[in-house]
Parts: structure tokens; C-alpha cells; sequence
């Protein structure tokens, strides 16, 4: 009889946490979802509390974690918002999430002798200097500046896992995700396109930060989600891996889709920029492609209609 392996998503009430657990719970694993809800959110995970296979712990991550009376195969650590409302609102607990949050789970995993996922971000290349961004090239970080505690806490986090891998052995992976989108993004979370959504189905104007000229390259969330398990799946693979979309959309035509996509008559307008964030974003994915015989499956068109379809939901729910 094949044994059940356990999964520990640590931010698994989160918007890709909880598809994660979502599509694990379907591979037949026991799942442990560890979350404080402070960005999290126990209605992602609603379905699932009620199955015999899933359980909820609420914890915050910057304490240890133990769970001695358990035996946990696999770590995946999804922790801190990549959302700048979020992770700028208390920068020095996003700090800690990052490194102590990190540095706990791993000591989970030594425990455990669990494998370990970490999932970093394109935050580590900063307003990258190369396009598109391979894992190999070292970024244009500024270490001081309001996404600082973001990016730098990634980098450390990293380091973490390389560190723990060569004293250890402990079999880490990093994935550095590129932007994610999907049903079940939060409508508040102040990212391009749950924004651009929100303000196009309620006749607002469509504020565009800068020039529109900046580039991203989007990912559906079920896509990423194959990604971190097929990775997780792969014994020995210790390099960073992008995992991102492989078409590059300036910002001013992605928000000229979504409005057609909404039939919106909202203006598309301008706003100084407010925040360091990078300029062009768009991964090399070769290492996925070969590592993992990965490739994004979801076009922008389609995922965009989904994602626009599930905030129209919750925008008429929030208004009963």
C-alpha cells in the first residue's frame, strides 16, 4: 500500500497558498496549512477544512513551529505578501517573515528531514538592469527604499536555503515567481490588475502610475501552482527556477484589454509613480522548460476572463 505523504503549506490561506492546497488535496496528500490570516484569508480554505485530509493551524511563522507528534514530507514556504499594501504596512515584520519566518521553517524541515520549497520572488533582480531576467543575472537591488523589506527579506531568504542545503543537506528549491493572477485575488490588494479590474466594472477612471510604457509578464495561478509541484516533485534540483508568463504586455495595453475584455467606458488616466518598483519584468524561463518540462498553458485573454468573471462576484456580493 503507497504511503500518504503530509504537505506543510506555510501561507496556505493566501491566494496562491490555497490553490496550492487546493491542488494537493486533489494529488490524494495530507495537507497541514499553516497561516495567521493577517493577508490570508479562511474563506479560500473554506472547502477544504471540512475535509478529512486538510488541517489548519493558525500560526505566524516568525515563532517556531512544532509539530513533533507529525511526520511532514515536504515544506512549501509561501509566506509574505507580494502585494506592496501589504508587506510596506509593517516593514519590519515583513523583514522577519522573510529571514526568522524562513530560517523556522527550514528548521522544520531539518527536523522532518523534509524537502523544501521556497518561493521567492522577481523582486530579487530589483529594476533589473538585463531583459528578460535569467536566474543567473544578480539584479539591481536598492537595499534601503520602501520595497527594501520585501526584496532584500527574498534575497535573504534565499540564502537561507542555499546555506541550509550545503551544511544540512537538505534538499531546497527556489522558485522566483513572476506576477500572478487569478480568481480569488483580493480586491484591495492594490496589484495592477485586480485594480484595473475593480476600476473598469465600476466606471472608474483606469489610473495608469507613470508612463504605461512599463512591462510585466503575467502568470494564471493555476499554471504557477503546476510549477511548485512539479519542482517540489524533483529530487536534487537545488538552482533558482523563474516561473512566469512568457508574453511581456506593457501596462497601458493591459489596461486597454482589460477594458475591452469589460466593455468598460472607464477613462484610462495617468498618476506620478508612488512606489521603486522595477520597470520591465519578464523572466527567462529556460530552466523551467528543461528542469521541469514546464511552460505556462493559460493565455493573458483567457485567465483575464476568469479573473474579471470572480471579482464581478465578489464585487456584487460586497454590495448586498
Amino acid at each position: 500500500m503507497a504511503v500518504i505523504k503530509t504537505s506543510l503549506v506555510a501561507g496556505g490561506a493566501g491566494f496562491i497558498g490555497s490553490n496550492l492546497c487546493e491542488y494537493l488535496i486533489k494529488k490524494g496528500r495530507n495537507v497541514i496549512c499553516v497561516d495567521n490570516l493577517f493577508t490570508g484569508n479562511r474563506e479560500n480554505i473554506r472547502n477544504l477544512l471540512v475535509k478529512d485530509n486538510f488541517l489548519f493551524i493558525n500560526h505566524d511563522v516568525v515563532n517556531p513551529l512544532f509539530l513533533d507528534e507529525m511526520l511532514i514530507d515536504e515544506v512549501y514556504n509561501l509566506t509574505c505578501s507580494g502585494a506592496a499594501v501589504h508587506f510596506q504596512y509593517n516593514a519590519i515584520r515583513t523583514l522577519k517573515i522573510n529571514t526568522i519566518g524562513t530560517m523556522n521553517l527550514l528548521g522544520l524541515a531539518k527536523k522532518h528531514k523534509a524537502k523544501f520549497l521556497q518561493v521567492s520572488s522577481a523582486g530579487v533582480y530589483g529594476d533589473p538592469l538585463e531583459n528578460p531576467q535569467p536566474e543567473t543575472y544578480n539584479g539591481n537591488v536598492n537595499p534601503i527604499g520602501p520595497r527594501a523589506c520585501y526584496t532584500e527579506g527574498k534575497r535573504v531568504a534565499e540564502t537561507f536555503c542555499y546555506e541550509y542545503n550545503q551544511k544540512y543537506g537538505i534538499d531546497t528549491k527556489i522558485v522566483r515567481l513572476f506576477d500572478t493572477y487569478g480568481p480569488g485575488l483580493n480586491i484591495n490588494d492594490g496589484r495592477v490588475i485586480p485594480t484595473f479590474i475593480v476600476q473598469a466594472l465600476t466606471g472608474m477612471d483606469i489610473t495608469i502610475q507613470g508612463d504605461g510604457k512599463q512591462t510585466r509578464s503575467y502568470s494564471y495561478v493555476t499554471d504557477i501552482v503546476e510549477a511548485l509541484y512539479k519542482l517540489m516533485e524533483r529530487s536534487g534540483v537545488n538552482v533558482p527556477i523563474n516561473v512566469g508568463g512568457e508574453t511581456e504586455i506593457e501596462i497601458l495595453e493591459l489596461a486597454k484589454l482589460i477594458k475591452k475584455l469589460t466593455k468598460s467606458k472607464s477613462k484610462i488616466t495617468y498618476e506620478p509613480v508612488f512606489s521603486q518598483d522595477s520597470y520591465r519584468r519578464n523572466p527567462d524561463i529556460t530552466r523551467a522548460r528543461e528542469i521541469l518540462k514546464w511552460k505556462p498553458t493559460t493565455s493573458l485573454e483567457a485567465g483575464l476572463k476568469h479573473t474579471i468573471a470572480d471579482l464581478k462576484k465578489e464585487l456584487s456580493n460586497n454590495l448586498i
